[in-house]
């Protein structure tokens, strides 16, 4: 497994639509480990493989272990995932490695269900709530070329979290881009 490295926002393959997945081989495992390891070396809760400049359609999601959510800490890699139902409305914060200093206001549906393959090619459904829900569509976002500044109603939802002396030079240039 390795650490590979995160793409920003101002990067144009985050633009583009993703390819799905047809072999399941050696090539696309490799990717998977690699991309979890990226994932928890970078502390976040999802990544899609557009975000290490891949165009398949692959996510991983896995989030902090809690108490009082049984799918918290369970790692989800996923092939081609479609959201096949959601339902209700929240307005919620979001954060991406790809923008990384900056979080959002995005209304995201508050429960999904989720249709694709797991990593070795097999069928899978996985019903989603509250912070699972809003990091499936956050990560299938990626793959149609769409990130959460997108869906923010306006740039003035847009907050930076980290002072800007610890901001590396390319994302105080893509803040000043939006």
């Amino acid at each position: 497994m390795a650490v590979r490295r995160i793409i920003l926002a101002n990067n144009p393959i985050l633009r583009k639509k993703s390819k799905k997945v047809k072999h399941f081989g050696e090539a696309l495992q490799v990717l998977i480990d690699d991309m979890v390891e990226t994932m928890r070396a970078a502390n976040g809760a999802g990544l899609a493989a557009p975000q290490v400049g891949v165009l398949e359609r692959v996510i991983v999601v896995q989030l902090p272990e809690d108490e009082e959510d049984p799918q918290s800490g369970q790692l989800f890699a996923l092939c081609n995932p479609q959201i096949v139902r959601a339902d209700g409305e929240e307005q919620g914060e979001e954060g991406c490695l790809c923008l990384p200093g900056f979080v959002g206001d995005v209304k995201r549906a508050t429960s999904v269900t989720v249709k694709a393959q797991d990593r070795r090619g097999k069928k899978v459904r996985i019903k989603a709530e509250g912070f699972l829900a809003r990091a499936f569509q956050h990560e299938v976002d990626h793959l149609d070329g769409i990130l959460y500044i997108d869906r923010v109603e306006s740039p003035d939802k847009i907050q930076r979290i980290v002072p800007p002396e610890e901001v590396e030079r390319e994302t105080v240039e893509i803040k000043a881009a939006l």
